[in-house]
């Protein structure tokens, strides 16, 4: 299986220093030289220090790595470099991939990230790597997920037999993606397949630790040193969950010789919203609670949730609202307190009302309902705050207000802040400044913003600066570093 390291998700403690989104994949091939393995970089822009580059108004991220291949105490392998974004006026998403010889056997792959523009933003990740290519029988390559492929002329890490392949990165198809595109290798077929033989491709679902199949496909390949595999799978229909990408080799008579599989995510939002109203043909849902609720219950119900909803159901749930269709809210009331308790839907769901009520009164709002609010949704998504401070009285700051939970459970992460303000001054209209939780807004410039009234303070290189002075009576540094 090919590995798959993501540097945003709830992967590993070690994640919770920096902010950067930083996505880290590996692939397994071989080649006449001996085998190799692939390390696949793709950096979110928006997450990465933006600093001064050449030409007046340009900016540029960077962020340095450092590659370890491990066995015991000896380092096999190593690698630094700097990788950097393009200059231009914001800093946009950057790739990268390396290729790094290795024999067969047991390896630890450590990395560190660090912003090159801000020292105490480092990440640092390990994991086990087995070089498992076998010579004496048919191996596989690991699969490698592509987001585009393009012929080129060019020379470079992305080229394979003239085609230019971009790594899809996080192994995440969103609504707009309807093709599976894949590349794979196939070794030693000429030495031990003696006739032509069939490569199967097959998507399984994967829920609750089980599997099942939803599409297949078959390719006939005739026996060479190296097969080359370069396939597309249309997953128009394929509706959203977790899957698995699933290769087989298999000789004439059908009996398998060699399997690899891959892990993917796949987000289809309007053909959820149709699945879910076919479903409901068959189903009594006005029996349930949800069937005792008016339609402005449902869609408050709906948007109070909203902040717990799936990310690969928030587009579906925005769906259902605007369509207006009271059976569709029922359904995805039900279906998700059916699954947050099971034996009693009806009592989670008003746990959590009582609590979205006390939320909505808490952020009251002239616009939107308190829980929708920044703060509100916050409050929703990761519970009562373990420290709340407001700061109304610094003269060159609107009123501002920075949160600390000692725990998220569900990034890993310890000792995380938000720090909401009101720019505008109006009744408790606070928003989001910035936050060091993973998948929340970070702004490397939001001293800047904070203190927009005080432009003569700010650095001279505005793009790349992030800091202002502290002078007496500034807290709000001092406040979300040490409270």
């Amino acid at each position: 299986m090919r590995a798959f390291l993501v540097f945003w998700t709830a992967v590993s403690a070690v994640l919770s220093l920096g902010a950067q989104d930083t996505n880290l994949a590996f692939a397994r091939f071989s080649s006449p030289v001996g085998q190799y393995v692939e390390l696949y970089l793709h950096v979110s822009g928006k997450t990465v220090t933006a600093s001064a580059a050449q030409g007046d108004s340009l900016v540029q991220g960077a962020l340095d790595f450092i590659i370890l291949f491990e066995q015991g105490d000896e380092i096999v392998a190593f690698d630094k470099f700097r990788l950097n974004s393009p200059a231009g006026k914001r800093v946009v998403d950057f790739a990268d991939t390396r290729r790094y010889p290795l024999i067969n056997g047991n390896y630890n792959l450590r990395i560190e990230v660090a912003d090159a523009h801000d020292e105490t933003r480092v990440k640092k990740y390990t994991t086990p790597l087995v070089m498992d290519l076998a010579d004496d029988t048919v191996a596989l390559s690991d699969i490698q997920l592509l987001a585009s492929v393009t012929p080129t002329d060019t020379e470079g890490p992305m080229v394979k037999s003239g085609l230019m392949m971009e790594p899809l990165p996080y192994n995440f198809y969103s609504k707009g993606a309807n093709v599976l595109t894949f590349y794979q290798e196939i070794y030693n077929s000429d030495r031990f397949i003696n006739a032509p033989f069939v490569v199967s491709y097959r998507i399984e679902k994967v829920e609750n630790g089980e599997t099942k199949q939803v599409l297949i496909g078959h390719k006939r390949q005739t026996p060479a040193p190296v097969n080359p595999l370069l396939l597309q799978i249309d997953i128009s229909k394929v509706p959203s969950g977790n899957y698995k990408l699933v290769v087989d080799v298999r000789d004439r008579e059908k009996q398998l010789i060699s399997s690899r599989d891959i892990a993917f995510q796949r987000s289809n939002p309007l053909l959820d919203a149709q699945n879910m109203q076919q479903a409901l043909a068959s189903v009594t849902i006005e029996d349930e609670f949800v069937g005792r609720l008016t339609h402005e219950e449902l869609e408050y119900s709906l948007r109070a949730i909203y902040p717990l909803v799936p990310q690969r159901d928030a587009e579906m749930v925005d769906i259902i609202l605007r369509a207006d269709s009271v059976r569709a809210q029922r359904a995805y009331l039900y279906q998700f307190w059916a699954t947050e308790d099971r034996a009693a839907p009806e009592r989670a769901y008003l746990a959590f009302m009582d609590v979205a009520k006390a939320v909505d009164q808490m952020f009251q709002s002239g616009f939107r309902h308190g829980f929708e609010t920044d703060r509100g949704y916050v409050y929703i998504k990761y519970g009562r705050p373990s420290d709340m401070v407001r700061n109304e009285a610094e003269p060159t700051a609107p009123p501002y207000e920075i949160w600390s939970y000692n725990e998220v459970p569900s990034t890993r992460q310890n000792n995380v802040r938000f720090i909401f303000y009101n720019p505008s001054l109006a009744a408790d209209d606070f928003v989001l400044l910035h936050s060091d939780v993973i998948g929340e807004r970070q702004n490397p410039q939001w001293q800047l913003q904070l203190y927009k009234s005080s432009p003569s303070e700010h650095p001279a290189d505005f793009m790349g600066g992030e800091n202002v002075p502290r002078n007496i009576g500034r807290q709000a540094v001092d406040l979300l570093n040490d409270y």
